[in-house]
């Protein structure tokens, strides 16, 4: 987590968006009150152009850090031969400094203070001769290096978080690339263990059941034993299915024999939850109806995901909005992520599943990090089968399911 996930917890939204702009005011502001204190055995006229152009020189420090480095250096140049060094230039130096190391293209902050400061250490010979070189000149020295380095470490560790996230990014993509190739690698092996036990026995079924029609309108009194192979063959197919789905079955499961979870276990979920010490803020709008059974299960299985990785990775409280409108259910969770984050990587199962299950439901979903800190997993399904129908009608385009940074 970086300082902006951080701040983003009590700033402002409004002030998030322009913090930029509203500190580089603050400090322009702050550098003209300064210049006018600091300055003030010079005549008036001068004060003033001289506190207005360390003003503007801040405003704009962003966008032209090294040119305005040097026309301040000209400025602070002139200022000394045409009168009393202008001591709030020299802290405006430094600013511009700072922002010269930080922001300009090319990263050599070191050449910027060597040259200011030799144009300052010139000029001041020049203007004062033995005068200049006094204890006020170590000041001058800790101002423009000084400010130089600040600007480059910062430069540094913004390129080092950069680098980090990058990083992130690509892992968490590589381990949802993987846990999607495991995904399609298990329905492969899945398909390929049914095509082995099925099909042989349902070609022997078309088979007989051929057979039994030609039987049945020629010979009645012998399609019972054709019947008998067919359902012989039935039979050692339902037991083969059996076996296999026991085996993918969760062991934990396989006594089990409550049915089918839908959003009417909705409470039940949200006090296991409770249990543990993690809340849920639950609000709910629109009248609830009976879901189609897919639909349904797809619901709370959502829910069931999204609240688990709020438990997980979030920072103890979530907030789930459940929406019923005429054609569609929206679910929603919202959560903060934890800070420090927990020591612990996802395996990406847990949104992928999310993301079938919706599209198996004919629904979209969408997750992915809100300004603020927050993360939100949002799922839209349809409410009833004709919502099925115009979902999946040609003319429907479907929304994708995506994921958001």
């Amino acid at each position: 987590m970086t300082m902006y996930d951080v701040t983003a917890r009590w700033m402002p939204p409004w002030l998030h968006r322009h913090q930029a702009k509203v500190s580089d005011a603050l400090l322009a502001a702050g550098l003209f009150v300064l210049v006018l204190q600091m300055d003030q055995g010079s005549s008036t006229g001068r004060i003033i152009g001289l506190a207005v152009f360390a003003a503007v020189a801040t405003l704009l420090r962003r966008r032209y850090p090294e040119r305005l480095l040097a026309a301040a250096t000209v400025v602070t140049v002139i200022s000394i031969f045409s009168g009393p060094p202008a001591a709030g230039l020299f802290v405006t130096l430094a600013v511009l400094t700072c922002s010269a190391a930080l922001y300009s293209r090319r990263r050599r902050p070191w050449v910027h203070a060597t040259l200011v400061w030799t144009a300052l250490a010139l000029a001041g010979s020049l203007a004062y001769f033995s005068q200049w070189w006094g204890p006020d000149q170590f000041a001058l020295v800790a101002f423009i290096f000084g400010g130089s380095g600040a600007g480059d470490s910062v430069r540094m560790r913004r390129a080092y978080i950069d680098e980090v996230t990058e990083r992130a990014r690509q892992a968490e993509q590589s381990r949802e690339q993987e846990a999607r190739r495991r995904v399609m690698d298990e329905r492969l092996r899945i398909a390929r263990e049914l095509h082995d036990v099925v099909a042989h026995h349902i070609a022997v079924i078309s088979v007989h059941a051929g057979a039994a029609d030609h039987v049945l309108r020629n010979q009645p009194d012998k399609v019972w034993p054709v019947l008998g192979h067919i359902r012989t063959a039935a039979d050692t197919v339902l037991e083969e299915i059996k076996a296999v789905i026991s085996v993918l079955r969760d062991p934990d499961e396989v006594n089990s024999t409550e049915p089918t979870p839908g959003m009417d276990r909705l409470p039940d979920l949200l006090d296991s939850l409770r249990v543990t010490g993690f809340q849920v803020r639950h609000q709910q709008r629109g009248t609830p109806r009976p879901l189609p059974a897919m639909v349904d299960l797809a619901a709370y299985r959502i829910t069931q995901e999204a609240l688990t990785n709020a438990h997980k990775y979030g920072d103890g409280i979530a907030v789930l909005d459940v929406e019923f409108t005429s054609d569609t259910v929206t679910i929603t969770v919202t959560n903060r992520i934890a800070w420090p984050r927990p020591n612990r990587a996802g395996s990406g199962f847990g949104l992928l599943g999310m993301r079938e299950r919706a599209a198996a439901a004919h629904g979209t979903i969408t997750t992915g990090l809100l300004p603020g800190g927050a993360f939100r997993v949002e799922a839209m399904l349809p409410a009833d089968e004709q919502a099925v129908s115009r979902l999946n009608a040609p003319t429907q385009v479907l929304p994708t399911i995506t994921e958001r940074a």
